[in-house]
């Protein structure tokens, strides 16, 4: 995998809040030749890669290289293939921007049952790293739609049409991503309902503040301690608690606390690890980058559709990091965070959940920022109330981090967002949506309209 050195955003790194460390020094990889793409190992799961055909020809016209129409409607036929449960299509300029349709239908594994037609949302550009970072400028990195959650499937077919009136082609390169999740990790107690999760657990080890830590840049992923669950769940604080654990790791707070001022910190929700969810730590980039602080929080929506269980909510989350990483050539990740309908939270992009992890979430404001994604689509659909109550419990506590008020205003500087020039400083909600930093429908009408309920509720849990 590609190696990239930390950016300066991330020159300061902050000491984790939530477990004992014990960083290693760890070397970054040299960097991919200019055309290759990220390897990933022989692991359980899978990608399958499939270039997009013309669609209207005959099998001559094709095998005599006349495109016609197919530069504006491209697909594959319905097919047979290996089993995957996710889908999406990349194409091979990032800049390049897909403006269609790209539908898809699906058989049910192991059935003759077809799904009806499905939309996948074009996503474009509205996702990844800011511009000028070295994760943006990989040549790895493609363009990408939204990853579609489709279940366990082994038939396909899909055809992708350029908008009419547009006198744009389709992008070059068309292909066609399906993602096989391999099997989940152990059991690690996740709701399975739609009922608020419960936030008990045994009392976490408090850090040693002299324990030695890592540089930054470093490879060695930030562990649990044995009140932890085995590394697969960082258990629930109380608030008080919670406090306590920040002063010990004051200096998260350096630069962000007035002098003398009372810390308003939320108490610690539950937060399902990475290992909990089955992330295999060797797809990703080494090392880390972190941003100065975290003074917003985006709220995304997945896009991935509604048809997930909770149960499969750690398989939605390592068919999207695969895709992310894989299929996209993305260093990780992008979310730092994942909500499901069950109102589990769940860590995202490596680097530790107390730290300020630059992610690739909201295109020109990923720099002292936090991106939440809410799994599912919520543009016509209500996002179920545990998902809201939990995305107001972690920026209660993830805010809290950083002396910020859930109900306030902060100011940030745009990277160049389209919506918003390079250099501009923006006022934006403490809990925002992704729109509000980009011309975009996401995290859904539905959800957006409940991010003042998540303030509010945010705000109480810090005692404000």
């Amino acid at each position: 995998m590609r190696g990239y050195l930390a950016s300066s955003v991330g020159v300061a790194c902050a000491t984790a809040l939530v477990i004992p460390l014990s960083l290693a020094s760890g070397a970054l990889a040299a960097p991919l030749p200019a055309a290759a793409v990220p390897q990933v190992p022989d692991v359980p799961g899978s990608t399958q890669s499939l270039p997009l055909e013309p669609l209207g020809q005959t099998t001559s016209e094709r095998s005599h290289g006349t495109t016609g129409r197919g530069l504006r409607e491209q697909g594959l036929p319905e097919q047979e293939v290996d089993p995957f449960s996710l889908v999406g299509v990349v194409w091979e300029n990032a800049l390049t921007e897909l403006h269609g349709t790209v539908e898809v239908r699906t058989r049910a594994l192991g059935s003759e049952v077809w799904s009806d037609w499905q939309q996948v949302e074009t996503h474009n550009a509205e996702h990844g790293a800011d511009p000028g970072t070295a994760e943006s400028e990989s040549p790895a990195v493609r363009g990408a739609t939204a990853p579609l959650w489709v279940g366990p499937s082994d038939g396909v077919e899909v055809r992708v049409r350029a908008a009419d009136g547009s006198s744009a082609e389709l992008p070059d390169g068309l292909r066609l991503e399906l993602v096989d999740p391999g099997e989940d990790p152990a059991d690690i107690g996740r709701s399975t309902d739609r009922s608020e999760p419960g936030a008990a657990g045994p009392d976490p080890v408090i850090q040693n503040p002299q324990e030695p830590q890592g540089p930054q840049g470093n490879d060695t992923e930030p562990t649990v301690g044995r009140g932890s669950l085995g590394g697969l769940l960082i258990p629930a604080l109380n608030q008080a608690d919670t406090e306590v654990e920040a002063a010990v790791a004051g200096d998260l707070l350096a630069g962000d606390l007035a002098a003398g001022a009372k810390p308003y910190i939320g108490p610690r929700p539950a937060i399902v690890t990475r290992k909990g969810w089955g992330a295999d730590e060797s797809w990703r980039e080494k090392g880390f980058v972190y941003t100065d602080s975290v003074k917003a929080a985006f709220v995304h929506h997945t896009a991935t559709g509604n048809n997930y269980t909770c149960k499969e909510a750690a398989s939605v989350i390592r068919s999207i990091y695969r895709y992310h990483v894989e299929s996209s050539g993305w260093r990780d990740i992008g979310y730092n965070f994942a909500v499901d309908k069950c109102g589990n939270i769940y860590e995202g992009r490596a680097g530790g959940v107390g730290k300020p992890v630059l992610g690739a979430h909201t295109l020109g404001f990923n720099v002292n920022s936090t991106g939440i994604a809410v799994l599912g689509t919520y543009s016509s659909s209500n996002p179920p109330q545990a998902a809201v109550t939990a995305v107001a419990r972690l920026t209660a506590w993830k805010l809290g981090l950083h002396g910020i008020n859930p109900k306030g205003k902060v100011t940030l500087t745009s990277a160049g967002s389209g919506k918003y020039a390079t250099g501009a400083k923006v006022r934006l909600n403490a809990i925002s949506g992704h729109r509000d930093g980009y011309d975009t429908d996401c995290p859904g009408s539905r959800l957006y309209s409940r991010l003042g309920t998540a303030r509010t509720a945010s705000a109480e849990l810090q005692g404000r």
